[in-house]
């Protein structure tokens, strides 16, 4: 699901190039989230610079640096622009992600228990 809205969502030419990294594959960023605390089962993280963001606040972000073009990045930019609506929101949103990965037999990523 990360992969697929990272895909649709169209980021500003002089945002650079967004790296996906799989949460459920041992890497850098997942080893330094997990000892940061950041469950990636709660929600996703972006990185901007030397910080990290998560779950609501990461789409609230991804949302800022994207376009405004095409139906999905307007929709995603009335939705998220604002940080409190995001809040609001995300929690729904991460009920239905974990939900279908459940109904499909996804297993948690459990970073957090090494």
């Amino acid at each position: 699901m990360c992969r697929r809205y990272i895909r649709w969502q169209r980021l500003r030419r002089d945002v650079g190039e967004l790296e996906l990294v799989d949460g459920r594959q041992q890497s850098a960023a997942r080893r330094e989230l997990s000892a940061r605390g950041i469950d990636l089962d709660q929600g996703f993280a972006l990185q901007i610079g030397d910080r990290w963001y998560h779950g609501s606040e990461a789409l609230h972000r991804l949302t800022l640096l994207g376009t405004r073009s095409g139906v999905f990045n307007r929709l995603m930019y009335r939705l998220f622009a604002s940080p409190a609506r995001a809040a609001r929101l995300y929690p729904w949103l991460r009920a239905c992600r974990n939900g279908l990965l459940r109904l499909i037999g996804v297993a948690p990523i459990d970073n957090l228990r090494q």
